[in-house]
């Protein structure tokens, strides 16, 4: 593998513009995304991340700018980009009346591949559901529900996959496994392009954060960086307390 193909980013936008009548949402967002990464797009409500992954998954046109993914242009390549990436909404897709492993063979002969009943036993193991594969979906917690939507849209192996507020609703325990899966994402080098208004998530999980608002891009780095854009508080002694989640673990402990 090359420099300059490792160099080449999975994921290039450029001066994305988008507007809805009189509502600018986004006014020139720039950013590009290496790939095997996870990058977090963080925004408060109605900032425009939505409106981002629409347009880079082909679902959205923009009024003006560029977005390349995995090499194609999403506005004259739709067809390839959409062969290229997998998009997981903020509530799972997923059918509550079939089991977890019927979803996921249906999926799989959507996509014309071969074998699949093989695929869909796969993905069972590798995100832990193969013990629930027989179980109707509408049994399972919103953390299974999720991780099954997640191999769903694995399913074909896309490059680049967009998570848009994954963790939107789930338990604390939930989230931790969602965020688990997202970081196995990665490190089988798929990029992940991650929205989210959670700051917990963003840090935890993303190699860099962009923060959107007002229609742009305002900071893009990580987070070590985005720490130093404010001074350190000086303190002299600190008594660090138990977190909500920390105490909530501790009682209800894990699954695993």
């Amino acid at each position: 593998m090359t420099a300059d193909h490792v160099q080449e980013p999975a994921i290039r936008v450029r001066g994305l513009e988008k507007s809805y009548k009189e509502l600018h949402v986004l006014r020139g967002v720039d950013f590009d995304v290496t790939p095997g990464s996870i990058f977090a797009l963080l925004g408060s409500n109605g900032a425009g991340k939505t409106t981002v992954v629409n347009i880079l998954s082909t679902l959205l046109k923009a009024d003006a700018g560029t977005a390349t993914i995995n090499g194609f242009d999403a506005a004259a390549q739709g067809a390839d980009v959409r062969q290229s990436i997998s998009l997981t909404g903020q509530f799972a897709a997923v059918d509550g009346i079939l089991s977890g492993r019927e979803n996921l063979v249906l999926v799989a002969r959507l996509r014309h591949l071969k074998d699949p009943g093989a695929v869909a036993d796969d993905l069972l193991a590798r995100f832990s559901l193969t013990d629930a594969a027989a179980r109707k979906v509408a049994t399972y917690s919103g953390g299974m529900r999720r991780r099954l939507d997640i191999a769903m849209s694995l399913i074909g192996n896309p490059p680049v996959i967009f998570l848009d507020e994954p963790t939107t609703g789930l338990d604390p325990q939930a989230r931790i496994e969602v965020w688990r899966t997202v970081k196995e994402l990665a490190g089988r080098g798929t990029t992940v392009l991650l929205t989210t208004q959670d700051l917990d998530e963003a840090e935890e999980l993303a190699d860099r954060i962009a923060i959107l608002h007002g229609g742009r891009i305002i900071v893009n780095g990580t987070l070590a960086e985005l720490k130093r854009l404010l001074p350190p508080a000086k303190v002299e002694y600190v008594e660090k307390q138990p977190t909500l989640e920390d105490v909530f673990l501790a009682l209800v402990g894990s699954d695993e």
